[in-house]
């Protein structure tokens, strides 16, 4: 199983971006992992919020593959405590498909791609910058990875 994040724009923030692309090598030892940075849109200024979901849709929908897993990081999407979100990987990985895990834009994800979406994840009931998802997300990820390998990385 390949795991992918996508995300759409460059995390701006050079410490974010040094801690995310941190946990990106990390992760890369246990699992084929890539992280896909969707361009931002450009001359957004007289677009509507919904014509802006359906222009990062159609770029989300471009890149993740059609016998895949897609994940959407949504706050209406299950929360699973560290220990839980390990074995709903190890599920993934014993379905054998590859995992598109999306963090979409500021508004959200379009009808489309809630469409095409096997599911949701949420990483808490409180909310972050999309920009902090990324990295909760990698480093959930790598804690998860090390769980199931039974690693001293995660402490219950």
């Amino acid at each position: 199983m390949k795991v992918n994040l996508v995300v759409v724009g460059k995390t701006v923030s050079k410490d974010l971006e040094a801690m995310i692309s941190d946990y990106c090598r990390r992760l890369k030892h246990y699992v084929s992992f890539e992280l896909v940075v969707l361009p931002d849109l450009k001359n957004t200024k007289g677009l509507t919020e919904e014509q802006i979901k359906q222009a990062e849709g159609e770029m989300i929908l471009a890149k993740v593959g059609g016998g895949s897993d897609v994940v959407l990081l949504d706050e209406h999407g299950l929360e699973y405590r560290s220990v839980e979100l390990a074995q709903w990987v190890r599920k993934k990985q014993n379905g054998g498909r590859d995992l598109w895990l999306v963090i979409g834009g500021p508004y959200g994800f379009s009808e489309a791609v809630y469409a095409r979406a096997n599911g949701k994840l949420s990483m808490s009931k409180l909310t972050f910058s999309h920009q902090m998802i990324r990295l909760l997300v990698v480093e959930q990820l790598y804690r998860a990875m090390t769980i199931l390998r039974g690693e001293p990385y995660h402490h219950e």
